[in-house]
């Protein structure tokens, strides 16, 4: 689903926020992204999102080049930013309605979705609101639930559980399980390594710019716990 091959990105000419970087994120993969601030991490999920260039390599979304084809690759993915800068002067359902437009989601299927996810992540009796009233974990639920309104095949998520209660973070992680026994595949990153450890099949480690450890969680962390895993690894020289 997802290929990422000897990826390159400097912001100065000099030093490499990403370092040939290697990746492929298979259909129904849950794979968490995890190093240190500044480690290189949204820097990886911008690039393949479309958002900023990369000086080297390429990324294949469902076998299409971010690079040559973007609106076909942008129609089947869904990214969730760390801090999402959304239309605060629009209510939550005319934001919802706008992205279900973008992605041209016929009425019955967008109004069934946004019943659905509204209800789920308990947005329903504001969704009338303006934005510019909702706390940081109201936002952080509307615009997961516009990223999910669409049914992307990919889905490239920045700290998503930030800002979210526990039942949210609860109904968050369900949803990522069924929508990767449907095929989905899910790439985020997260400081928060237990949810790696519980909920991902796959994770990447990446530090300073380069990936140090992937593969199958359980294999990496073995008999040890991934927050031992990546003390160690910060550890080293």
């Amino acid at each position: 689903m997802l290929e990422i091959k000897n990826v390159s990105k400097s912001y100065d000419g000099i030093k490499k926020a990403c370092d040939g970087i290697n990746l492929t994120i298979e259909s129904g993969d849950i794979y968490g992204f995890v190093g240190h601030n500044g480690a290189g991490k949204t820097t990886l999920l911008k690039s393949i999102a479309g958002i900023i260039s990369f000086d080297e390599g390429e990324i294949l979304v469902d076998h299409k080049s971010i690079k040559t084809e973007p609106l076909e690759v942008k129609k089947i993915i869904a990214y969730i930013p760390d801090n999402p800068d959304i239309y605060e002067t629009l209510t939550g359902i005319q934001y919802l309605q706008l992205i279900a437009n973008v992605f041209g989601i016929d009425q019955h299927e967008r109004s069934r979705k946004i019943d659905e996810y509204a209800t789920l992540f308990e947005l329903t009796q504001v969704l009338q609101q303006p934005i510019s009233s909702y706390s940081h974990g109201m936002k952080q639920k509307l615009v997961i639930i516009s990223a999910l309104i669409h049914r992307p095949k990919l889905m490239l998520l920045d700290e998503p559980f930030v800002g979210l209660d526990p039942k949210a973070s609860f109904q968050l992680k369900e949803i990522f399980k069924s929508m990767c026994q449907e095929g989905t595949s899910i790439f985020f990153s997260t400081h928060v390594l237990e949810v790696v450890e519980k909920l991902c099949n796959k994770v990447a480690i990446i530090k300073q710019g380069k990936i140090v450890a992937q593969g199958n969680t359980q294999e990496i962390i073995m008999n040890q716990s991934l927050e031992d895993i990546f003390m160690e690894i910060a550890s080293e020289a």
